[in-house]
This record gives C-alpha cells, sequence and structure tokens, in this order.
C-alpha cells in the first residue's frame, strides 16, 4: 500500500514540473566547445589566404575517402607576401560520407583544418552534401571568430611560454634545494 502511494507521488511530482524538452527546428540549445561538427579549413587573416598548402594528408588518412583536393603553385609566394610556396586550389569533402573522425585534424600539420561547430547541413538531393573550397573556408571563419581558436604561429609562443613558466619555479625549486645542500655539506665539513 505505502509503495502505491510512494509511486504515485512520484508520478504527481514529474507531471507537475516545466519540460525540459527544446522545440529544436525553433528553439537552438548553445553549443559545448567540445562539441565537434564538420571540418572546415582555417583562413590566415595576416596574409589573407588559408592556412592549408595542399599537402593532401588528410585526404590520404581520410577512413571513408570523402575528400579530395588539387594543389596549385601560391600567387602570393611568388610576390614575397606570403612564405607558403603551395597553397590549396580545390577541395571538397562529401559530409553525407564523412564520419567526423578528426583524423584529418589530428595529421594536418599545419592546423589547416579543424572539426567546426557546423552541424546543421541537410539538403534534399543525395549529392547536396559536397562543400567545396569556399564554403569550407567560410565555415572555418565562422569557427574561428565563435571559438578561442589560436593561429599556430601563437599556438606555438602559447606553448612555450606556458612551458617557460612551469619550469621557473621548477628551477627556483632546484636552487634552493641545491643552496640547502650546499649549506648541510659546509657545516658537516665544519662539525669534522
Amino acid at each position: 500500500m505505502f509503495s502505491t502511494l510512494k509511486g504515485m507521488l512520484v508520478t504527481l511530482s514529474t507531471t507537475l514540473r516545466k519540460p525540459v524538452t527544446a522545440q529544436y527546428p525553433k528553439q537552438h540549445l548553445p553549443l559545448q566547445e567540445r562539441q565537434w561538427g564538420f571540418p572546415a579549413l582555417t583562413w590566415d587573416g595576416d596574409v589573407g589566404e588559408p592556412y592549408c598548402v595542399g599537402c593532401m594528408v588528410c585526404v590520404r588518412m581520410c577512413p571513408t575517402q570523402c575528400m579530395s583536393g588539387e594543389m596549385i603553385d601560391n600567387p602570393l609566394h611568388a610576390e614575397g607576401k606570403s612564405t607558403r610556396r603551395k597553397i590549396i586550389g580545390e577541395f571538397e569533402i562529401n559530409l553525407g560520407r564523412c564520419i567526423l573522425c578528426g583524423i584529418c585534424v589530428e595529421v594536418c600539420n599545419f592546423d589547416a583544418i579543424e572539426m567546426s561547430h557546423e552541424h546543421e547541413i541537410s539538403h534534399y538531393q543525395r549529392n547536396g552534401r559536397r562543400t567545396d573550397l569556399p564554403l569550407l573556408l567560410e565555415m572555418g571563419k565562422k569557427f574561428q571568430r565563435e571559438s578561442n581558436w589560436l593561429p599556430p604561429t601563437k599556438k606555438k609562443a602559447a606553448v612555450a611560454a606556458a612551458a617557460k613558466a612551469a619550469a621557473a619555479p621548477a628551477v627556483e625549486a632546484g636552487a634552493e634545494g641545491e643552496a640547502a645542500t650546499a649549506e648541510e655539506s659546509s657545516e658537516k665539513e665544519a662539525e669534522a
């Protein structure tokens, strides 16, 4: 009898509370920073070109082979404005085949491809989810604006500064330890 009343109270308490369901197409919940969307190419705003040099490592490593690309000579390198000799000329990802594994991001040596927060790309055509270079760059620019994305040069500087800051207390502690050891040894010599 008591367990029946207890069960009825649980049911009543859940029926009286506010619903927690988001009405998806009309109401969008905020995405977490760790949320993975589709891959996107990043943009170097200092030079005015993509970070991608067209090495095609991501294309070769993709388990579903959903990427294709073409490398061209960089016109900005010929003018002396860029250090990249080659640059991506054409790039395409079939987002219908992409499994969002992130391998392309891991193997990229230039931080040129990132997993964006874009996940609402739908089409009615079977091949409508093929995205070309301009759309991938636009997705990347949007991701760079909305996240705490750092360019590779600034990321290396931040990592080096953090390592230096972490090493400084260890060096100071090591110097204090050496000084204490030197004092102990001089005290022992004085006693002897």
